[in-house]
């Protein structure tokens, strides 16, 4: 039924649709239920007595100044911290190409209102980040995506879809979200050859990357492209970097940052202006005291023992319990595992029998924007317990066994 507001409500909103994750959680947060649905960190680990101290520090020193009105720029002293810890990963920047955001997600939203055009023609990787998709469609975007494999996106694929008039590059190198997947060595420099070849920039999309478990760290998309152009500054080159605390820290600050040139900062600073006026100046302040003086480092270690471990269990989980008709990734790094159905079998009519069974996950359809996918999940390992994760794996190869068998 119609109402008086739906003749008011801009045309762009019917573009919006709500998140098919969320939805889901709302169902998988249920008390009584094992849930692989969402990337949440290990609640466990987050480091309370660190916060509290610092809140005690900062209310007690920076009291009028934590409550106070912000710079939309950021706090500077943490944008500082943030571009000495970028150095550290060949990130050569300053605190002017640093825009402390309210969250990842706001990143993304900026980056829509400052380069999007109703039609304009976004390459993405085929699964790709929810959150991206939601965030552009609502400027107008369209989607032209590449599939990929073990080494991420396709470059092989890429010189064509890049001749189809598009606007950016849309891209998570390091263990991406849904897959778990890594962009390989040689893939980044076939992609920021081609990137360049054609004029287009590229959004590197960086949440995992300090999340590895194994193998050695691999230089960022922008540290690649700034080689390439022998420049000493990364932001001569094509790439915006973007990352958060949400996986290092806590992803209740809402606190994320992107890396930019300073035209593309003062554009997106504009933007954010009419957004929110600033990102919260306590909880930047807060993050500043948490992580200084080396604790973040330290607590990244921590983090990695604990992922690594509920990774591993989750991987031996399945290959004792999944039937040989299926297969999944083996991530380095992150917080997911991709599980990959036989064709005929539909992930969805899979989560509406695991919920029964009480055990969640993301069915991996909505990650493709381009349709497909029917037959794919994404497992969250990060936030249960290991045997939780043995037991939910348990229950949900039962249901997957029994469609199997009920569709053969």
């Amino acid at each position: 039924m119609q109402t008086l507001w739906d003749y008011r409500f801009a045309r762009r909103t019917q573009r919006m649709k709500q998140s098919a994750i969320r939805e889901l959680l709302s169902i998988a947060a249920r008390n009584d239920v094992i849930s692989f649905a969402g990337g949440m960190p290990a609640p466990e680990i987050f480091p309370y007595d660190k916060f509290r101290e610092a809140c005690d520090t900062a209310l007690r020193e920076k009291g009028a100044e934590c409550l106070q009105y912000g710079s939309t720029d950021g706090y500077l002293p943490l944008r500082e911290m943030i571009a000495r810890h970028s150095t550290r990963y060949g990130i050569n920047v300053t605190s002017e190409n640093i825009l402390p955001t309210s969250g990842s997600q706001q990143a993304l939203d900026l980056i829509g209102r400052i380069f999007i055009n109703p039609g304009d023609c976004i390459l993405v990787e085929s699964p790709t980040y929810l959150g991206a998709l939601q965030a552009w469609t609502a400027y107008g975007a369209e989607f032209v995506s590449v599939p990929i494999d073990d080494d991420g996106m396709r470059t092989d694929l890429l010189e064509e879809r890049l001749r189809a008039g598009i606007k950016f590059i849309y891209v998570l190198p390091n263990f991406q979200n849904p897959t778990g997947l890594t962009l390989s060595y040689e893939r980044r420099l076939q992609l920021i050859e081609l990137a360049d070849k054609y004029g287009i920039p590229i959004i590197e999309d960086d949440p995992y990357g300090q999340l590895r478990y194994e193998d050695e760290h691999l230089p960022a998309v922008v540290v690649l492209d700034s080689q390439t152009r022998s420049q000493e500054s990364c932001y001569s080159g094509n790439v915006i970097y973007l990352s958060t605390f949400s996986k290092t820290l806590a992803p209740g600050i809402r606190l994320a940052w992107v890396i930019a040139p300073p035209e593309i900062i003062n554009k997106l600073v504009l933007s954010k202006q009419g957004a929110d006026l600033h990102t919260s100046t306590f909880n930047q302040i807060i993050a500043h005291e948490v992580a200084k003086g080396g604790y973040l480092n330290e607590h990244v270690k921590l983090i990695r023992k604990v992922y690594r471990e509920r990774r591993d269990v989750m991987l031996d989980s399945l290959e004792e319990h999944m039937p040989q008709e299926t297969s999944w990734s083996h991530p380095k790094g992150g917080l997911f595992i991709w599980v990959t159905l036989p064709e005929h079998i539909n992930s969805k009519a899979i989560f509406d029998a695991a919920l029964e069974k009480h055990v969640a996950f993301v069915p991996g359809a909505p990650f493709f924007p381009e349709g497909g996918g029917e037959n794919t999940m994404r497992l969250n390992f990060s936030n249960a317990k290991p045997e939780m994760i043995n037991e939910g794996i348990g229950r949900l190869s039962r249901v997957v066994k029994d469609h199997i068998l009920k569709n053969s």
